[in-house]
């Protein structure tokens, strides 16, 4: 079998047998996962060889449908691959006890399934088919406790978000082809001018939708409604990271206008969602917002020209953001709450879950030797080399100082307070799977030079400043670990907090800027159509009372009338018939005496006059 046909269908095909036997839904899915993960290495493997494979479907005509592995495809799926295995992993311990293992662990095969499409998806016709699948199974896995209150409105509220962005995928996509005459996504690549302007703006819409960028950003707090192993992949490798992912693949094509655009999006998400995190009293909702800032780094990236460290700041946040929420999830089984709270003392509680936690909290943070800050560091040396350095090394900057103050205000209220965690079932596999990830977060740096010769690209390695980057980069991660660690949030927040505790709504956010407007419309759209409803039902009713009436005119008139004289010549004629009654001599007698009055009725007449 073709190896990406193995990396996409090894999940699928146990998907449908977990559907179709509904037992052991766990081991089976850790089997089509597994064996989906060494065909993702199989391909990583040929990549570094110089090796490419491809997989070309049946499609529209002159536009074939093409699954390509690249250097930069076969990075992104084994990244997928593997973490979507350890987060499985740490699912068999935490839905132990579920009695709706069957509907999860297939739900969760299909989301990465399709996402090992999307990144593997050679054109565009079959990124967007991936595209939509993808936001599929995220509502049906955010909603997946459905009978809770609220969790159906959070998933619903997710996929319209999402959704009301994925038109500008579609739009830019119609220019792309349109332009290039064809579906390939490398040939697009090659689009100037004004289409390369649109389509990029278009692109930039749809990303900032998946990944929760300003001011679409509120909907991933409240996806926090499903379980942790979905949070977990959802954030990291999936859904949230499609956005960024659809970006670095087209960043080539890019023009400058749009690139400026990116980093200002990306730069006002990393601070506006930072306070949200720094602010935020779930840990669950904190490291959320965490995820779109961290997303908004990637975009500084992206558009600051050097889509280089948005991959390798991709790669890292993968591992260690999927751990911080396997680590949260432990937290939240052993005290029943996600309510920082409620929180306090857990780390004590469990003290390798939160030394596990930490690492990983250090390494969001950008503290070495972690992965996190050598990609960190990648993304605020190509803001500084960057042409609008003044304008994205700034927010660069503050949003990483944001990171480490929120990170620290986590790991203190974790560690300080009351031991009283109760036993948790299945902590075993949770364990595991934390344990993984927090590995590949600690280590994963020390690959980024491979990556670097595998995509034959190269970090920016000149700034013009006095100072290595690398001391500004940590300099504000440990400034903010001082502030969050010493300080509360509301002593480093002040007037800010309530506005940022309500989620930093700018413009009303995804509320007053799309939701309202979009609900007016239709309102509106409703009442027109029921006028022109009630026009086009009068117009029938006075059709058919018309109709009505040329019916009773026809029947009652013309109808009538010759009925009539039909009915009157029957009668008439049998009137007429009954004077004959087939008797000769009667007839005859009748003749006689009829004749014989008529001339006695002339002589009379004679005689008179």
């Amino acid at each position: 079998m073709n190896l990406i046909a193995a990396a996409i269908l090894a999940p699928l095909s146990m998907m449908v047998l977990i559907l179709l036997l509904r037992r052991f839904p766990a081991v089976l899915a850790l089997l089509g996962a597994t064996v989906g993960m060494f065909a993702s290495l199989y391909l990583l493997a040929d990549a570094f060889n110089g090796q490419g494979n491809q997989l070309i479907l049946p499609g529209l005509p002159d536009m074939p449908l093409r699954l390509i592995s690249t250097p930069l495809t076969a990075l992104l799926s084994t990244l997928v691959a593997v973490v979507s295995n350890l987060v499985l992993v740490y699912a068999v311990g935490y839905m132990k006890k579920d009695s709706e293992k069957v509907r999860f662990f297939a739900t969760m095969l299909l989301f990465v399934s399709a996402m090992q499409t999307l990144v593997l998806a050679g054109d565009w016709i079959l990124l967007l088919a991936a595209w939509e699948l993808i936001g599929l199974s995220s509502y049906l896995l955010i909603g997946f406790w459905y009978r809770r209150p609220g969790v159906t409105s959070a998933a619903t509220r997710a996929f319209l978000v999402t959704r009301s962005a994925d038109l500008g995928l579609y739009i830019a996509v119609f220019i792309l082809i349109a332009s290039a005459g064809s579906s390939d996504i490398a040939t697009t690549l090659n689009t100037g001018g004004n289409a390369a302007i649109a389509a990029g703006f278009f692109l930039l819409v749809a990303a900032m939708g998946k990944s929760a960028q300003t001011p679409l950003h509120d909907w991933l707090q409240r996806a926090m409604a499903g379980p942790t192993p979905v949070s977990a992949l959802l954030h990291s490798a999936t859904l949230v990271a499609a956005g960024a992912i659809l970006l670095i693949r087209v960043a080539p094509m890019l023009p400058p206008e749009v690139l400026l655009v990116i980093g200002l999006v990306g730069g006002v998400t990393t601070v506006v969602a930072g306070l949200i995190a720094l602010g935020e009293r779930d840990l669950k909702r904190l490291t959320a917002a965490s995820t779109s800032s961290q997303y908004g780094l990637m975009l500084v990236a992206v558009g600051a020209g050097v889509p280089l460290a948005a991959l390798l700041h991709l790669i890292a946040h993968a591992t260690i953001k999927s751990g911080l929420f396997l680590g949260a999830g432990i937290f939240q089984h052993s005290r029943n709450s996600t309510v920082l709270v409620n929180l306090q003392g857990a780390g004590r509680d469990r003290p390798r879950v939160f030394f596990g936690y930490a690492l990983a909290a250090l390494a969001l943070a950008g503290i070495p030797p972690m992965s996190g800050y050598f990609s960190k560091e990648a993304i605020i040396a190509a803001s500084l080399a960057s042409p609008n350095a003044l304008l994205l090394a700034p927010l660069a900057l503050a949003g990483t100082l944001l990171t480490g103050a929120y990170m620290a205000r986590a790991l203190r209220i974790l560690w300080h307070g009351d031991r009283k965690s109760h036993k948790i079932v299945g902590l075993y596999w949770m364990g595991a799977g934390l344990a993984g990830l927090v590995t590949l977060a600690v280590i994963l740096g020390v690959t980024f030079p491979d990556i670097e010769t595998l995509l034959n690209t190269r970090l920016p390695e000149n700034t013009p400043t006095r100072f290595p980057p690398e001391i500004f980069g940590l300099g504000a991660a440990v400034g903010g670990l001082i502030l969050g660690w010493f300080f509360t949030a509301r002593r480093l927040l002040g007037p800010l907090l309530p506005w940022v505790q309500q989620g930093f709504t700018i413009a009303g956010g995804f509320d007053n800027l799309m939701v309202r407007p979009a609900f007016a419309i239709a309102r509106s759209c409703e009442r027109l159509e029921r006028i022109l409803y009630a026009g086009v039902f009068a117009v029938g009713r006075f059709g058919l009372d018309i109709g009505r009436a040329v019916r009773h005119n026809d029947e009652q008139g013309i109808d009538g009338l010759i009925f009539s004289l039909v009915r009157n010549t029957v009668e008439l004629g049998s009137r007429a018939r009954s004077l004959q009654s087939g008797l000769i001599h009667r007839e005859m007698a009748i003749t006689v005496v009829g004749t014989a009055l008529i001339l006695a009725a002339l002589l009379l007449a004679l005689l008179v006059y």
